[in-house]
């Protein structure tokens, strides 16, 4: 597998243009009916949308992610295999592979797409992984239906094979490419945005709502009237002064108090909108009037099962789908590790720990392994309770009892 000449022109921070979609993209990120633009950047400025996208984005940086290699006894971990440095420590001179992960992981999140472009020697062994912005990044399917990509750098557009990019597709309609999570909600994203900026002009306004001043007469210049009333009255550091008002004018507020607009309300309520969209429990981005000491753990726990591990299925299949060979994929797998995520608090783990001892399916060595301590000697033995006995040698022991009672009484 050969290296096309196009590629020597990417640079380790390549800049892959990505119109995915075209006019129906910019549609999707539009102007809102509350008025406020939604798009990726302004939506993280929104502290609802940027704690659930950090939220995923770190948990999956921060998840071990191994190669296993397939054996007679399950699998084991494929420390020679030459990927397994790349996704493990450092898919490039540049970043480690919490940094990689977690800009691919917002990406994803932002766009519904993550892209890297793959760097392979003449062998078509993977070398270097380096993120690609998929705001750039255009996905075609040529007439003979193998797919491609391209992009544009400094004016120019460059083209990159299906085997030269690592492409995580979120949710879609074609299977091609993912939507945006934020493009899709962006009514509910831009509603949020209306209400944050109409707390903070608010409070700017010294939490007064807007007036009239009235005049008995004609004014010959009511502009200046205004800028002499906001220059004295207007914003947060002249709140509480007190109003002078001359040749008999007068004030009248023809705002909405927040609380009858219920502002609180309609934020806490948006704030639960945009934790539906990611599937974050509400009590992770900070909402915990649904949140008790009985429930939270078991919250957690649903984060981890319905939430995390799709997300997790999905960048496993692409890996393998684009970074090993076919005959590796037969031979290999990539997982993420997400048991210490999955783990209850210490006493519950202790007595699952014992259960499995006793049972025989955990060693000592097994249980100090998963608690991250150093094995010790001899602690690979595998035992069972001895007074548990299968039900057919109960049959038997009790068969022999009968037929020794019967002998004895004929005796």
């Amino acid at each position: 597998m050969q290296i096309p000449i196009l590629s020597k022109f990417f640079k380790s921070r390549a800049d892959p243009q990505n119109s995915m979609w075209q006019s129906a993209y910019n549609f999707f990120f539009g102007t809102t009916y509350s008025g406020k633009v939604v798009n990726e950047r302004t939506a993280m400025q929104t502290t609802a949308v940027y704690a659930c996208v950090r939220i995923l984005a770190e948990t999956t940086a921060s998840l071990p992610l191994h190669i296993y290699k397939r054996t007679d006894k399950g699998k084991e971990k494929a420390l020679d295999h030459p990927l397994y440095y790349l996704l493990h420590d450092e898919p490039n001179p540049e970043m480690t592979s919490f940094v990689f992960r977690e800009t691919l992981m917002g990406h994803l999140l932002l766009w519904g797409n993550a892209y890297s472009q793959i760097i392979r020697d003449g062998r078509g062994r993977v070398l270097a992984l380096y993120p690609l912005m998929p705001d750039r990044m255009m996905v075609y399917r040529s007439d003979s239906g193998e797919i491609y990509y391209t992009y544009s750098k400094d004016g120019e557009e460059y083209i990159l094979k299906n085997w030269e990019v690592l492409h995580i597709q979120g949710l879609g309609f074609d299977g091609l490419v993912g939507y945006s999570p934020i493009a899709m909600a962006k009514n509910a994203i831009g509603m949020a945005i209306a209400t944050e900026e109409y707390g903070a002009t608010f409070f700017n306004n010294g939490a007064s709502p807007g007036g009239v001043l009235e005049h008995p007469g004609i004014l010959k210049d009511p502009e200046k009237v205004r800028k002499s009333w906001n220059s004295v009255y207007g914003g947060s550091g002249n709140a509480h002064k007190v109003a002078v008002l001359e040749e008999g004018m007068s004030f009248k507020p023809i705002g909405i108090p927040p609380e009858q607009a219920q502002f609180l309300q309609t934020r806490k309520f948006q704030l639960n909108e945009i934790a539906r969209i990611f599937r974050i429990p509400p009590h992770m981005i900070g909402d915990l009037d649904k949140s008790s000491f009985s429930n939270i753990e078991q919250q957690s726990l649903e984060f981890v099962k319905y939430t995390l591990t799709p997300w997790l299925s999905r960048w496993e299949m692409c890996m393998m789908k684009a970074l090993l060979s076919p005959s590796e994929k037969k031979e290999y797998l990539i997982k993420f590790n997400v048991e210490g995520l999955l783990r209850g608090d210490y006493k519950t783990r202790m007595e699952g720990y014992s259960i499995g001892i006793q049972n025989g399916f955990l060693s000592p060595n097994d249980v100090r392994e998963l608690e991250d301590m150093n094995t010790i000697e001899h602690g690979d033995v595998y035992a069972v309770n001895g007074n548990m006995l299968k039900l057919e040698d109960i049959g038997a022991y009790a068969k022999n009892e009968l037929n020794s009672e019967k002998k004895g009484g004929e005796k």
